[in-house]
Parts: structure tokens; sequence; C-alpha cells
């Protein structure tokens, strides 16, 4: 995996970030990032996984609450995750063309 840029580990954690709002579990996330931005899982896991050590607490907590029954409905329609996942994905388009234009 030496070949993937900073940028492009960047995005897939602020992917991640986003499947985390949305109360994602690891496994949803890989999964939709592997569908709506065409990241493999491993690369989302392997991204999760360094976030999870890094912020060991914040997991915690966020594993917690994932076990525990919520007041809203445990599913996130298709389009509720598509939408900002595409949108960050042009969004880093943008950015990269622009540096590359320096």
């Amino acid at each position: 995996m030496g070949d993937i840029s900073a940028s492009y580990i960047h995005m897939v954690q602020h992917l991640i970030e986003k499947c985390l709002i949305f109360h994602m579990s690891k496994d949803e996330c890989m999964e939709a990032l592997s569908k709506h931005a065409n990241i493999k899982a491993v690369i989302t896991s392997t991204v999760w996984n360094e976030l999870e050590k890094e912020n060991k607490e914040f997991f915690e907590s966020y594993t917690q609450s994932q076990s525990q029954p919520a007041n809203t409905p445990d599913w996130i329609s298709e389009r509720e995750t598509s939408q900002p996942i595409q949108k960050i994905i042009s969004d880093n388009q943008v950015d990269s063309s622009d540096s590359n234009d320096m």
C-alpha cells in the first residue's frame, strides 16, 4: 500500500468521519465506501483501525452507543449515504486539481 497518497488516505478518513456521523458500524462504512466511492474495504478497514488507535476513548464510547437502542431508526437510506460521499469525492478531486495547478 506504499503507492497510496496522503491525500487519498485523508479523503478516506474524512469519509469514515461522515460514516460516524451517520452512526454506521465499521462494516457498514466499509460497504458504503466500497459501493459509493470505489474504496477497497481493506483500505477503509486499515484507516478505521488507525483512527481507533489514535482515538481510543472516542471509539470505545462510539462502540458502546452502537450497541444501545437509539431513538432513530437503525437504517440509513442509500440516498442519505450516497450524496455526502459523492460530494466529498468531488470536492477532493477539485482540491487535488487545484494543488496540481501550482
